[in-house]
C-alpha cells in the first residue's frame, strides 16, 4: 500500500490555532474524567475505609494483568444527569485482559449512593453485556450495589431494556458459552442477587459480601423476621449451606485473586481468521490530529489526514479515488489487522452512496472489518438529487451496511447529523463499539440549521395570525433554539446518555480501534447476505 502524502502544514498558523483549541478541549475532557473517577464526598470515602473496601478503579487494577491495557467505556456516563449525583452512572465498565484472556468488566461503584443503580446505571450495564454478547466476551462482575435507586423505580424495572435485560443478557452469554465470574464485594440485593446467581462462578467476601433477594429491612417488613445481613446472605451461608456461591474470601484482595485464578482456567476462544501482518506505527504523529480538526464544526477537512495518523505506516490503498469524492474509502491496517475504512469528505451524493455500498460488499466478501470515520452533514437534498434517486441510493448504502457480517466500528471525529449518521453506522446500526472525539456533535441537524428552520416556521405562523415580528423578536425566537440544540448535540450530552461507548482522546484512536478489532474477532464472521436493494 502507498503511504498517504500529508498536506498538513504543522508549522502553519492555522495548525497552531486548531491545536491550541483542541488541546483546551482535551484538557477539559481529562479534568471531567478524573473528577468522575475519583472525586467523591469525604463521608463516602471514609465509609469505604471503615468497611475495608477498595475504590472501584483500584479493584479493577488488581484484577487486570499488570501493564495490560484497559479500554474503559462510557467514562462520563450520566455527567449531565441526576444533578451530577451519579458520576460514571455509578458503574465502571470496560474491556481488559485477565490471565491473558480478553474480558468485559462490569464493576459497581459503592462510593456513589452505596452503588445504587440509576436508570443510566442499568443502561450502562446492559450495554456492556450487549458488547459481550456481540463479541463473545467472558465477563467479570465486581458486585457491590445497594440495589435499584427506588426514587426512580419507574425507569428501572418494567421495560424491555430495564434491569431485567441484565439477567436476560447473562443467560444469553451462558448459552453462547461465554463464562462469567461474579466477585461479591458488597451487597447484591433484590434483582442484583441474580448477577452471582446467573454467573458460572461466584466468589464472596466474608463480612462485607451479601447475596439476598430481600435485605434485613425488607425481610422484617415482609415476614417480621429480624436477621442480620450476614445471617440471611453472608459468605458462610452461601458457600457452606445454600451453594449459591462457590468460594469464600477473607478480603477483597483474596477474592479478586481467586477470580483471576478462575479466569486462568478458561480456554481462550479461537478468533475469526482475518488478514494480519506485523504492526507498524503510523508514519505521521497521531498528536498532529489536534492541529487538523477545525475549531468550527462547519469547516471541512480531508479525512485522509485523519487516516494517515491512525493506520499502520500511514499506508492506505484508496478505492475509487476519482469517483464519489465526498466519501473516502480504502484498505489499510490497524495494529496489523487489515481493515476497510469509510470516511466523510462532505455530504453524501448519489455516487458516494453507491461507492460506499459497493466497497462494503468487498469488505464482506474478503472478511475485512469496517471502520467508519464520521464527519457527515447527511445525504444531499433537493429536486435534482431526488430525480437522480438519492433516497434510493442512500437506501442501498444503508441496506448493505446494516446487513454486513464483518465487525463494524465507528468513530465520530467531528459532526454526525441526520440520515448520514445512519448510513455511516450510527448507534442504531450495531457497531461493535462507537467512540466520539471531545469536539464531536450528534443530532438530527446542525444547531444553526435547526434554529433557522424552526424560527422560519414560527415566523410564518405569526404572519398567518396577522403579526409581523421585528428582527429583535425573531432573534429572541432563534437564540434559545440554537442554545438548546448546541447543548444537546455536544459530545458530553451524547456520552451522558450513553449514545456512544465513550469520549476518547483523538491521539488514542488507533489504540482504541486496535483493542476493538481484536475483541470483535472473538465472534464468528458469517457469510454475506443482503436484503432487497431497490434498483
Amino acid at each position: 500500500m502507498r503511504r498517504i502524502q500529508s498536506k498538513l502544514d504543522v508549522n502553519g498558523a492555522q495548525f497552531k490555532a486548531y491545536q491550541a483549541h483542541n488541546l483546551g478541549l482535551l484538557a477539559a475532557f481529562r479534568e471531567k474524567q478524573e473528577k468522575a473517577r475519583w472525586e467523591r464526598p469525604d463521608r463516602d470515602i471514609k465509609r469505604l475505609e471503615r468497611q475495608g473496601k477498595l475504590r472501584v478503579h483500584e479493584r479493577i487494577e488488581l484484577l487486570l494483568d499488570p501493564g495490560s491495557p484497559f479500554l474503559e467505556l462510557s467514562s462520563l456516563a450520566a455527567n449531565q444527569a441526576y444533578d451530577g449525583e451519579a458520576p460514571q452512572a455509578a458503574i465502571v465498565t470496560g474491556i481488559g485482559v485477565v490471565n491473558g484472556i480478553e474480558v468485559m468488566i462490569h464493576a459497581d461503584d459503592s462510593s456513589v449512593k452505596g452503588g445504587a443503580w440509576y436508570p443510566l446505571s442499568i443502561k450502562k450495564i446492559v450495554r456492556a453485556l450487549d458488547i459481550a454478547i456481540e463479541n463473545r466476551l467472558p465477563v467479570v462482575h465486581l458486585c457491590d450495589s445497594a440495589g435499584g435507586f427506588l426514587h426512580l423505580q419507574s425507569a428501572l424495572f418494567a421495560d424491555r431494556y430495564h434491569a431485567g435485560r441484565i439477567y436476560r443478557n447473562q443467560s444469553i452469554l451462558s448459552k453462547l458459552g461465554c463464562q462469567q465470574v461474579a466477585v461479591v464485594l458488597g451487597h447484591c440485593t433484590a434483582g442484583g442477587a441474580y448477577i452471582p446467581g446467573l454467573s458460572d462462578y461466584s466468589v464472596i467476601v466474608r463480612g462485607n459480601g451479601g447475596i439476598f433477594l430481600g435485605g434485613p429491612a425488607l425481610v422484617k417488613a415482609a415476614t417480621g423476621e429480624v436477621r442480620t445481613a450476614d445471617e440471611i446472605g453472608g459468605a458462610d451461608l452461601h458457600t457452606q449451606i445454600s451453594g449459591t456461591s462457590d468460594y469464600a474470601a477473607d478480603s477483597e484482595q483474596e477474592a479478586i485473586q481467586i477470580a483471576r485464578e478462575i479466569v486462568g482456567t478458561w480456554t481462550k476462544r479461537e478468533k475469526a481468521k482475518v488478514d494480519w501482518a506485523p504492526p507498524e506505527a503510523p508514519f505521521y504523529d497521531p498528536k498532529e490530529l489536534y492541529g487538523l480538526i477545525p475549531s468550527d464544526i462547519k469547516v471541512q477537512f480531508d479525512m485522509r489526514e485523519v487516516i494517515a495518523r491512525v493506520v499502520d505506516g500511514s499506508r492506505f490503498h484508496e478505492y475509487q479515488p476519482d469517483y464519489g469524492t465526498t466519501l473516502v474509502a480504502g484498505f489499510a491496517r490497524i495494529w496489523g489487522y487489515k481493515v476497510g475504512i469509510l470516511g466523510n469528505n462532505g455530504v453524501l451524493f448519489n455516487d458516494s452512496s453507491l461507492k460506499a455500498a459497493h466497497f462494503m460488499e468487498l469488505c464482506n466478501q474478503n472478511r475485512v472489518p469496517i471502520i467508519f470515520l464520521q464527519n457527515i452533514t447527511g445525504y444531499m437534498v433537493g429536486r435534482e438529487y431526488e430525480l437522480r434517486g438519492i433516497t434510493k441510493d442512500g437506501a442501498k448504502m444503508i441496506m448493505v451496511q446494516a446487513c454486513s457480517e464483518v465487525p463494524k466500528i465507528t468513530v465520530i471525529v467531528n459532526g454526525s447529523f441526520g440520515a448520514g449518521n445512519y448510513g455511516m453506522c450510527g448507534r442504531a446500526f450495531d457497531p461493535r463499539l462507537l467512540f466520539i472525539w471531545p469536539q464531536g456533535q450528534i443530532s438530527v441537524m446542525g444547531a444553526d440549521q435547526a434554529a433557522n428552520t424552526l424560527t422560519e416556521i414560527k415566523v410564518k405562523q405569526l404572519e398567518r395570525e396577522g403579526k409581523v415580528p421585528s428582527q429583535a423578536e425573531i432573534d429572541a425566537i432563534w437564540a434559545p433554539i440554537k442554545r438548546e440544540y448546541s447543548d444537546q448535540a455536544s459530545a458530553y450530552y451524547a456520552t451522558s446518555e450513553i449514545w456512544d461507548d465513550g469520549i476518547i482522546d483523538p491521539a488514542d484512536t488507533r489504540n482504541a480501534l486496535g483493542i476493538a478489532i481484536s475483541v470483535a474477532l472473538n465472534a464468528p464472521i458469517g457469510e454475506p447476505r443482503y436484503g432487497v436493494l431497490r434498483l
